[in-house]
């Protein structure tokens, strides 16, 4: 019995130990692009460049130890010079204005206004943790396991999303990556925003239609939804096979960060109905790989449920429904999401997905394309098996007991409050 204690002492400051020496690679919480072949970046002229070589961040490479306890993840990608157009804003669009900074916990973006009424976003690649570090981490000098955790998200993700969900027919915000320089126009945000690399996409609440879609009145986030519901019971709807693709969609390319406020919805209107037609942005978490023993320990589906690993099979499908699939799909037909399936199972073929990695910088696509690929054919394979266990997890759970995030300051009737469907005069 001493001697196995011991052994046990003996293991457990093995593993503490070597926490510490993997965390301890780097004590930077946040970093920006690393520039290819600009020494001063200060001095550059970017009005004389078309484009630069730039890597995401350097922040996440690794000596083994620490791929071993924190994982190899996309640190590779993210340390991988790739090509960016430069853009100034300025001339982009003929002429944008800055409307507002963003507040995301994790993402740096501005909301820009161009001369034609559409509102875009500037999304920053390099992702910002700091905010999200609990305190006690940072009292452990654990912070770089938060720190590090987003090199499980791959920095080009939401490229290839969207060129996957153009051909499933799901509607996306269309994100185009970009290089944005100090520049006069950004004033006084030059200092957090110039010198950067971004998505460039179109904003998931606006006003004016950017959308393909005839009879769009305006895109709306969700809370505005539900307002126009309660206002407008009896004539206001969603489209519950393009909501079913789109979260189907989701779980192809492993996206399991699909909470409210990540949707917008293109109100249709035809003969005084009005249809809301779901839009999915911020794909910040698709192909979220987690590898590595701290990781894989968060991961597990008795601790973090929701925090789902994109591997060739669904490892536990009830994490990834949302209390928002209960809200707007409680009782929706078995037959919409096994169609919905077959159709995203017949628009993805073999060669459509793995034609799709063009719009990655071929270095990214060697490097990381024949792993994805296989990934989401395996997913899509199964897609009909999930569709089904999906609806049964929403069935199971019921209608809401409180509002959905981000609602819960509008003034709705409990009807509204526990399923979208629910509501009526």
């Amino acid at each position: 019995m001493k001697k196995f204690l011991l052994f046990l002492l003996l293991f457990l400051i093995l593993a503490i130990g070597l926490i510490y020496w993997s965390v301890s690679s780097t004590d930077k919480e946040f970093e920006r692009g690393h520039l290819i072949n600009i020494d001063n970046v200060e001095s550059i002229n970017f009005k004389d460049y078309d484009s630069v070589r730039i890597a995401a961040s350097m922040l996440y490479e690794g000596e083994t130890i620490k791929k071993l306890i924190q994982g190899e993840q996309y640190r590779e990608a993210w340390a991988t010079p790739i090509k960016a157009p430069v853009v100034y804003l300025d001339t982009l669009f003929g002429g944008m204005s800055i409307i507002k900074e963003g507040g995301g916990k994790q993402t740096h973006s501005l909301k820009l206004k161009a001369p034609s009424g559409i509102v875009y976003t500037l999304r920053s690649v390099n992702k910002d943790p700091q905010p999200l570090i609990p305190e006690f981490l940072r009292t452990l000098g654990l912070e770089n396991i938060v720190v590090d955790g987003i090199s499980a998200q791959h920095p080009y993700g939401a490229i290839l999303a969207a060129e996957l969900a153009e051909s499933s027919k799901v509607l996306h915000t269309h994100p185009k990556l970009v290089f944005i320089p100090k520049q006069k126009l950004l004033g006084d945000f030059n200092d957090k925003f110039g010198n950067r690399l971004f998505l460039l996409e179109y904003e998931s609440d606006s006003k004016k239609n950017w959308t393909a879609l005839e009879n769009i009145i305006e895109i709306l986030d969700t809370e505005d939804l539900q307002e126009l519901k309660r206002n407008h019971p009896e004539t206001v709807s969603i489209d519950k096979n393009a909501l079913v693709r789109s979260r189907l969609f989701d779980f192809l390319i492993g996206d399991w960060d699909r909470h409210t406020k990540q949707w917008g919805w293109a109100i249709q209107k035809n003969n005084n109905q009005y249809t809301g037609i779901p839009i999915a942005a911020d794909r910040d978490n698709a192909f979220f790989n987690i590898e590595g023993v701290i990781p894989s320990l968060i991961a597990n589906k008795n601790i973090e449920p929701m925090l789902r690993p994109f591997e060739k099979d669904i490892d536990f499908l009830p994490g990834l429904v949302y209390p928002f699939d209960r809200y707007f799909l409680l009782n929706t037909p078995e037959s919409i999401f096994i169609g919905e399936a077959k159709f995203l199972q017949k628009k993805l073929t073999d060669k459509t997905i793995e034609s799709a990695l063009h719009v990655w910088d071929k270095a990214i696509a060697n490097r990381d394309g024949e792993e994805i690929v296989e990934k989401i054919k395996s997913r899509r394979d199964n897609l009909v098996q999930y569709a089904i266990e999906f609806k049964k997890v929403i069935d199971e759970r019921g209608k809401l007991h409180e509002a959905l995030k981000g609602s819960e300051d509008i003034d709705l009737p409990d009807s509204l409050i526990a399923c979208f469907e629910c509501y009526s005069e």
